[in-house]
C-alpha cells in the first residue's frame, strides 16, 4: 500500500476523531463529500490538491498536517533535501516536497512545488490572515493575485494574501519549480 495514502488516511481519521466529528460533519465543514472522505480514510482514493486544501481548510489546519509528520522538536536545526522529499501526493500534475511541515512555534509550513507543463490550479481562499510567499527556483510561472495573472521568472518572488482566491499556472512545456512559504495566523491549528 502507498505510504502517502496511508498517512493521509490516518491523519484524516485522527483529525476527525480529535474533533469528535462524524463523516457527515466533516463533509459539511470541508465541502468534500462523505463518500470521498470515507474513501480517503480507507486509503482507497488519491484526492486532488484542491480537495486536500478543502479538507485542510474545513479542519482549520495546515495542508502538511495531511501529508507529512511534524519534525522532531528535539532539534532546533534540520537539513531537508527536496530531492528525497518530492512526491506526487495527489492525482493532478503538481509535485510537492514538504521542506518544513507546519510548526505552531514558527506559524508556517514551507514547500518546494513543481508545476508540470500546462498545469493550472485555482485555489479557494485559505483561512483569514493566511499569507503566501513564493520564489521561483527554475522555469517561469504565473500566479493569480487580486484578479489578474502575474508572470514570475527564476529568482523572482511574490507575497500575497492567501485568504483571497489565487492560483498557479505553468503555460510552458518545461516544469516550473518554486518555494512556497505559507504563514498562518496564531488562531490556526
Amino acid at each position: 500500500m502507498d505510504p502517502l495514502k496511508l498517512f493521509l488516511a490516518q491523519a484524516l481519521k485522527q483529525q476527525r476523531q480529535q474533533r469528535q466529528w462524524s463523516l457527515d460533519t466533516a463533509a459539511q465543514k470541508t465541502g468534500v463529500s462523505k463518500a470521498m472522505l470515507g474513501q480517503i480514510e480507507r486509503a482507497e482514493s488519491s484526492p486532488t490538491i484542491a480537495t486536500l486544501w478543502k479538507i485542510a481548510g474545513g479542519f482549520n489546519t495546515s495542508l502538511s498536517t495531511f501529508l507529512a509528520p511534524e519534525l522532531s522538536p528535539q532539534h532546533t536545526s534540520a537539513i531537508r533535501n527536496a530531492d528525497q522529499l518530492r512526491q506526487q501526493p495527489a492525482s493532478d500534475d503538481m509535485l510537492i516536497a514538504i521542506l518544513f511541515p507546519y510548526d505552531a512555534k514558527f506559524g508556517f509550513e514551507m514547500y518546494e512545488l513543481t508545476l508540470l507543463a500546462n498545469y493550472q490550479r485555482i485555489s479557494e481562499p485559505h483561512e483569514a490572515g493566511v499569507s503566501e510567499h513564493l520564489i521561483v527556483i527554475s522555469g517561469a510561472m504565473e500566479v493569480l493575485v487580486e484578479g489578474s495573472w502575474q508572470t514570475l521568472g527564476q529568482g523572482q518572488a511574490l507575497r500575497f494574501a492567501g485568504d483571497e482566491e489565487h492560483g498557479y499556472r505553468n503555460p510552458h512545456s518545461q516544469p516550473a519549480v518554486f518555494h512556497c512559504l505559507i504563514h498562518y495566523p496564531a488562531t490556526t491549528q
